[in-house]
């Protein structure tokens, strides 16, 4: 198939799971391209795209995408769709809130698949205020095929949106073998590592404040912070303000696995998360962890989700992390055990497949309606009544 994956910022778990599904895609034949925004500053991101760019058959195009609509979707979409007849597009596929709508507003001229995975965002109740659902709303018939990377992703959607009509399915993000192998720790590792973007969603002035918590209780702990973000200055100016400048040192956003080896315990203290690959990451290079019971991650955990720890509590996060770190053999357990789950559940080559499938069942279905000539016209009409209805 020819299959054309549209999405924004190419950071994080988004990006991570678009990477290793086009990878697993073109490993099996499939002509593949991307979309992407044109601002990219993160540096693995940077070096990824460079890497995958050489082989999308398809090729890459990056063009201005704001995550907030304006009128520049319009150009936005007209590229999209151009991009369609060019490479003669069986698929596009968006993935996140922005990717998600030209993906599906984009003209093309006969039968297409048109997948959308929206990846938590506005689906997460910090973020998804009424405007942006209204939006998902509007656009909820323009799509065929929904794939959910969680069951937890798939009931808010349903919840807060809707039940969008062609297939629908949830397919778990995965890992790769090789993700497996065991990490070595740096000689001076951190008591503590955080790895994912510097924002209040991910809970990084909760862990602070654990911190905090636990040096008043005579414990000088210590952490590693990696990763970049809107915030990041916020959590430096608030470990400073608690006396934490000493035992919090940040760090630019690396390879997870090169970031593993910066801390003994893992924590991830989000306030909101769809399936995160952190989680899986950690369990499989046998790293021990500490999570929130925060969207899919019981889902990760599965009978092992008693050990999460509930969200936006610096207390529990701080009693949690000084259970962990007291008790190494049961930390150790605890993470072999995942790790099993984890092997024997959350593959990426079997992401790949059950994704590539739902294409094929949505190329059978009847919902796949034909486009209508001159569609390209009526772009820009189109644009408008779903990002701007009461104006248009």
């Amino acid at each position: 198939m020819n299959i054309l994956h549209v999405l924004r910022a190419p950071v994080g778990g988004l990006f991570r799971h678009v990477v290793d599904l086009a990878h697993g895609q073109i490993a099996h034949g499939h002509k593949v391209g991307m979309i992407t925004d044109d601002c990219v500053r993160d540096g693995p991101s940077k070096e990824k795209l460079a890497e995958l760019a050489s082989k999308l058959a398809l090729g890459l195009s990056r063009i201005p995408m704001r995550r907030i609509p304006s009128p520049a979707d319009i150009a936005a979409v007209r590229h999209v769709a151009r991009r369609i007849a060019e490479s003669r597009a069986e698929v596009v596929h968006g993935h996140g809130a922005k990717g998600g709508a030209l993906a599906r507003l984009a003209p093309a001229a006969g039968k297409i698949v048109r997948a959308y995975t929206p990846h938590g965002g506005t689906m997460h109740d910090a973020i998804g205020g009424k405007f942006f659902l209204m939006v998902e709303r509007a656009l909820m018939p323009h799509g065929n095929l929904y794939l959910f990377e969680s069951a937890y992703s798939h009931d808010a959607f349903h919840r807060k949106v809707g039940r969008p009509g062609g297939v629908v399915r949830i397919v778990h993000n995965g890992v790769h073998e090789t993700e497996f192998e065991p990490v070595a720790p740096v000689e001076e590792p951190a008591d503590i590592l955080f790895l994912g973007e510097l924002r209040r969603l991910k809970g990084v002035d909760v862990l602070i404040d654990a911190l905090a918590n636990l040096r008043g209780e005579g414990r000088r702990l210590t952490a590693s912070v990696v990763g970049n973000g809107p915030d990041r200055e916020a959590f430096r100016n608030q470990a400073e303000r608690l006396g934490l400048g000493d035992a919090v040192q940040f760090h630019k956003a690396m390879p997870a696995r090169r970031a593993f080896a910066l801390g003994r315990l893992v924590v991830m203290p989000s306030r909101a998360e769809s399936l995160p690959y952190v989680v899986m990451e950690a369990a499989a290079a046998g790293r021990p962890l500490v999570a929130t019971n925060v969207g899919g991650v019981p889902e990760i955990f599965g009978p092992m989700a008693d050990r999460l720890v509930p969200a936006d509590d610096a207390a529990a996060l701080a009693k949690a992390i000084s259970e962990r770190i007291d008790n190494p053999a049961a930390a150790e357990r605890d993470v072999q055990a995942l790790r099993a789950r984890i092997a024997d559940a959350f593959g990426a080559e079997a992401m790949v497949d059950a994704i590539v499938g739902a294409y094929r069942r949505a190329q059978e279905s009847s919902t796949i309606a034909e486009s209508r000539p001159g569609a390209m016209q009526l772009s820009a009409r189109a644009v408008a009544r779903v990002f701007w209805p009461a104006r248009s």
